[in-house]
């Protein structure tokens, strides 16, 4: 099972923290604020109220075993500075933070973390944003910063009574089908339909695309902006 730490429960700590532990994994979360930690006691599996400054402390939540750490702190940069530091000295094997400047951005990258694991998350979702709203295609959109990204993109008309194999998305767009979401129809006891969305997060070669279907892609950002530029016409 992944092991992860995330430090700061702020809005975003908090999101990122329950996330993880709903698919599966192993959370710590941390903050110095009894009542954030009470407040998601239930939603992670160990929630720690500590100082994140204190070496000692660090080492017996086993800090050292995560995955990964996830630096939440992004509104105090004295703070989150020093943790990064403690945690690079504790061999921590990957850190990701949360920053709210550049400044703090370029001091933590010049302690070892890497700009791709640098996050801005008014920037994301900024951009996230403005790409779902230049194209009437698109229902969601998020870099993935390895210079990929994921797009849900409804199926244009174009693709409607084709199959994966037809459209060969791979080897004519260079982006790849993780998974098709589509309605299903449901009838009640009292006759009335309803629709419910599905996933299949398995697709085959020879599933068919259907009008209403939303196709989840991923691919370079290059490939994905081509597509999206294609089929948002």
């Amino acid at each position: 099972m992944a092991k992860f730490a995330v430090i700061g429960l702020g809005k975003f700590g908090y999101t990122v923290a329950t996330s993880l532990h709903e698919n599966g994994a192993e959370v710590i979360a941390i903050d110095n604020d009894q009542s954030l930690i009470d407040d998601i006691a239930g939603k992670v599996t160990n929630p720690v109220r500590m100082n994140s400054t204190n070496e000692e402390d660090l080492k017996k939540i086993g800090i050292r075993d995560v995955d990964a750490a996830i630096l939440a702190i992004g509104n105090n940069l004295e703070v989150s500075v020093l943790t990064a530091v403690i945690l690079k000295k504790l061999g921590v094997a990957k850190i990701f933070a949360k920053v709210d400047s550049k400044i703090h951005a370029r001091i933590l990258e010049m302690l070892g973390i890497p700009q791709e694991n640098i996050i801005f998350p008014e920037e994301i979702v900024g951009k996230q944003l403005a790409n779902s709203l230049l194209s009437r295609t698109i229902r969601n959109y998020v870099d993935l910063y390895s210079g990929h990204s994921l797009v849900e993109l409804e199926a244009p008309e174009e693709w409607y009574g084709k199959t994966l194999q037809e459209l060969a998305l791979p080897t004519k767009k260079k982006v790849n089908v993780v998974a098709i979401k589509y309605k299903e129809s449901i009838v009640s006891e009292q006759g009335d339909i309803h629709f419910k969305m599905r996933v299949n997060d398995l697709p085959g070669a020879n599933d068919v695309i259907h009008e209403g279907d939303i196709i989840v892609l991923v691919g370079s950002q290059n490939k994905i902006v081509e597509l999206m530029n294609e089929t948002g016409k």
